[in-house]
Parts: structure tokens; C-alpha cells; sequence
């Protein structure tokens, strides 16, 4: 097989499996079924591409596969009748005009108030966002046994009790909404740093967070957790130019060149933070978002207004109460009243058993603790980091953090 054909499926496993699966789940009515319909075709597209050429649409190929493969096995299947009305209900919703798009279809059916909300998630992640389920595991801190558990008792649930793919009415939505905004906020955590691979950004999953958050701002126009989240995005995508030096290195937020952060994505961003913060109490993505305005309009890191942002974590902590909040209010009160202070409010955290295989645990205790001058620690810190980091990227980083603060060679 040519490096062409498999680079072409790579890439159209990346781009398009959210876009194929969601077709497909319209057509096989049944979420397992579709997702080996989709297998197949990615199998198949391994065997004829070589062949055939690499199509010039390549989602286009994958669909029409992997639907004629759904519709072959549901006419040799006894379930079809029992999955029609369900169907039914799925291709009645295309005409309503609320959102016409499959993806965030998939996303509303797998955030169904039937499954508990960590499955509801971690579904999403998988289904829709294409996630392995390593990755999901990694992005949700739990073990990958308990993620390959918790999907399939939840791929079970919705067939069981026949959970309709669609985006439900005005008067369902409040209760399906809050979820849908974490897994959007998950996939882009996932893309902004990719759990592991030689990239830092997957940027097809961070393209595809904006747009599912766009399209939720079209659904719901004066949701402030909506507008919060997609100021998040927006504000946090605008420094993606400056993130890696020309050498592919990681750049730190301190280092990066602010003048080359996207303008045109940060004002409308900070539009985006004053119509959220107009809801009270604010939404937990507004006060994110309002965090990531106070970066962007610093015009440099020594002009970060870090009280500030304390002071929002404060809020954050109120209002959405979880270890990675505390670890991140953590950095910021190192910032603000020095490493000592950012390090002691770290150690207290260390005991979270949520944060033990988290890597920005470690790497963080050990910049404060090279602030202080502290290399033998830091160095165990650094290593600490290293075992849990996957990441090509920001482990070369912390390799270079550790030979710099090494007390002896490094074999």
C-alpha cells in the first residue's frame, strides 16, 4: 500500500469521522451498527483506494460506503421494524429548522438526560469527536478499563431505550444543554493540546468545537454558558500562531509574540464575554472566558492582571468546584504573589486522587520550584511530569526543563 492511500485514510479518519458517523447513525438507527458501518468503509477505503485512486471528496466515498453498508444489514435484520419509529422521529426533526446538521444531531442524542453525565461525555467524545478511547480516558483522568466500560453500557442504554436521534424541542433543551457544553469544551481542550502524538494541536478537533459552538449560538442566541464557551474558544484559538517557535519548540504564554495573536477572533471573543457575564450568576464558561480576556488584552505577560484573574478562579471555584480549577487557580497565585505562594497552594492539591496522573500537576510544581532555585526538586518534578506527559511536544519541553535544572548529567 502506497504512503499516499494510507496518509489519505489518516487524514480522512481525522476530518471526517464525525461527518461519516453521524450519516450514518440516520440511517442505521442504532449507534453500534453504524459505528461498524463506518469501520468497514475506512476498512474498505484501505483496499480500493490503492486501486481506484484517492476520491476527491473523501467524506463524500466514506458516507455513501458506510450508509449502503447500514442499509444491506438492516434489511437482513429483524430489528428494522423496531428501529423505525426512532427513524421516523430523526428524519421528522430534518424539516423543523432548528440546526439541519447530523453532528450536533449525534452530540444531543449522546447528551440524553437518560445516560449519567460522565457517559453522556464520554460518548460524545468518542462518537462524535472520534477520540480513541484511550484519549477520552485521558481528557476525563479516569483509567482506560473504566472508559471502554462506561461506553459500552451507555452505546447499550440508548438502544435499549430507543433514544431518538434528534435535536430535541425549545423545551428540552435546558436539560441537555450543560453537557453538550462540556464535551464541546472537552474536544477543544483535546485539540487545543492533543493528548499524545508527535503534534501539539489537532486542529481538525479544534475546528470542529468552533463550529458545533456556533452552532449552538445559532440554536440558542441568549444562552450565556453558549456565548461563553464560544468566546473561550475564541479567545484561546487567537494565540494558535505563536504557540510553537519556527523549530516546532513549545512557546509559553510569557514568551509568545502578542502582536501576532488573532485580532479579528479576540474582538469578537470579548463581544462574546460582555453578553455572558450579563447573566447572574455568571456561567461557569463565562468566567473562563473572562480569564481568557484578561490574556488577551494584556499587552504583556508583565502587564497580566493576575489578582484578577484570581479573583475570577475565586468566583469559578463557587460556581463550578473541580481539580483542575483549583490547580489552575493554583499557577495564577503563584503569578500574583510569587512561586512560594503558587507552590504551597500546588502541595495542597497533590493528595487529589483526580490529579495524580495529571501531568500539569508536576510540570507546574516544577517551574515554581526552579523559580526558587530549588533544581534537585525540581528536576524529580520534571521526571514526575515526563511519565504521565504523551505529548511529543510538551515532552521535549520538559526535557529540556530537566536538563536544565539536572543537578548532575542526565545518562
Amino acid at each position: 500500500m502506497s504512503v499516499e492511500v494510507e496518509t489519505a485514510v489518516a487524514d480522512a479518519h481525522r476530518r471526517e469521522w464525525a461527518f461519516v458517523l453521524a450519516a450514518t447513525v440516520r440511517v442505521a438507527g442504532d449507534i453500534d451498527l453504524a459505528e461498524e458501518c463506518v469501520q468497514d468503509a475506512y476498512a474498505r477505503a484501505l483496499l480500493k483506494w490503492p486501486s481506484d485512486g484517492v476520491p476527491a471528496n473523501t467524506g463524500a466515498w466514506l458516507c455513501t460506503v458506510a450508509r449502503n453498508r447500514a442499509l444491506d444489514l438492516r434489511r437482513r435484520d429483524a430489528r428494522f421494524e423496531r428501529l423505525l419509529p426512532g427513524l421516523a422521529d430523526a428524519e421528522e426533526s430534518r424539516g423543523a429548522g432548528s440546526v439541519a446538521d447530523d453532528r450536533l444531531r449525534l452530540v444531543f442524542t449522546c447528551c440524553h438526560p437518560a445516560l449519567s453525565k460522565e457517559a453522556q461525555i464520554a460518548l460524545t467524545l468518542r462518537l462524535v469527536c472520534g477520540l480513541t478511547t484511550n484519549e477520552v480516558s485521558r481528557a476525563l483522568l479516569v483509567s482506560e478499563s473504566t472508559m471502554a466500560a462506561r461506553l459500552t453500557r451507555a452505546k447499550k442504554k440508548i438502544t435499549a431505550a430507543h433514544i431518538p436521534y434528534v435535536v430535541p424541542s425549545s423545551e428540552q433543551l435546558p436539560e441537555r444543554v450543560d453537557a453538550v457544553l462540556s464535551v464541546i469544551h472537552l474536544l477543544f481542550t483535546a485539540g487545543h493540546t492533543a493528548v499524545s502524538g508527535g503534534q501539539l494541536v489537532r486542529r481538525d478537533l479544534v475546528q470542529r468545537s468552533l463550529e458545533l459552538a456556533r452552532m449552538l449560538r445559532l440554536l440558542l442566541p441568549e444562552d450565556s454558558g453558549v456565548a461563553g464557551l464560544l468566546a473561550l474558544i475564541l479567545l484561546t484559538d487567537s494565540r494558535r500562531e505563536t504557540r510553537l517557535d519556527a523549530n516546532g519548540r513549545l512557546v509559553l504564554l510569557s514568551d509568545q509574540e502578542r502582536d501576532r495573536w488573532d485580532r479579528s477572533e479576540i474582538a469578537e471573543g470579548l463581544t462574546l464575554v460582555s453578553d455572558a457575564l450579563r447573566s447572574r450568576p455568571p456561567e461557569r464558561f463565562a468566567l473562563m472566558a473572562a480569564i481568557a480576556a484578561v490574556h488577551a488584552e494584556a499587552p504583556t505577560w508583565e502587564a497580566t492582571d493576575w489578582q484578577e484573574i484570581v479573583g475570577l478562579y475565586d468566583v469559578l471555584t463557587l460556581v463550578w468546584p473541580s481539580p483542575i480549577v483549583a490547580l489552575n487557580r493554583a499557577v495564577a497565585l503563584g503569578f500574583a504573589l510569587g512561586p512560594q505562594a503558587g507552590l504551597d497552594a500546588i502541595d495542597e492539591l497533590a493528595t487529589d486522587p483526580t490529579l495524580a496522573l495529571y501531568s500539569y500537576l508536576s510540570s507546574s510544581r516544577g517551574e515554581f520550584l526552579r523559580r526558587l532555585g530549588r533544581r534537585t526538586e525540581a528536576a524529580l518534578a520534571f521526571e514526575e511530569a515526563l511519565t504521565f506527559c504523551e505529548n511529543e511536544v510538551e515532552r521535549a519541553f520538559l526535557t529540556e526543563r530537566l536538563l536544565e535544572v539536572a543537578p548532575t548529567p542526565l545518562s
